[in-house]
């Protein structure tokens, strides 16, 4: 097992409850149509706080639960970026939790 693996876990339930507490928390998943998108987060079809509770969070779950290889890169904090520089003053503590996860991603001990 990755070494980074419970750091990750820990980190992963940090976004979740910060989805939750901003209220971008759903209890009805987007249409599998919308789920399939092959778009980089699916931007086509998903909100960006859709794509990490629906695609992003139960992928790295996944990962973790199956003790499969770590992506060798993140990108999400950039992607996040784009979106909240459109949204000034939102997803701010979000922002700082993707920032840390992609550090854990990157850092490889």
């Amino acid at each position: 097992m990755d070494v980074r693996f419970p750091l990750i876990a820990d980190q992963l339930l940090l976004i979740e409850r910060e989805l939750r507490v901003q209220g971008w928390w759903s209890d009805v998943s987007p249409s599998a149509e919308a789920l399939a998108s092959v778009e980089p987060f699916a931007v086509d079809t998903l909100d960006f706080e859709q794509w990490l509770q629906w695609i992003f969070l139960p992928r790295m779950k996944a990962i973790l639960e199956n003790d499969l290889p770590l992506p060798n890169a993140s990108g999400i904090l950039a992607m996040a970026e784009m979106v909240y520089a459109q949204r000034p003053g939102q997803g701010v503590k979000l922002q700082q939790l993707l920032a840390q996860f992609d550090q854990l991603i990157t850092d490889v001990s």
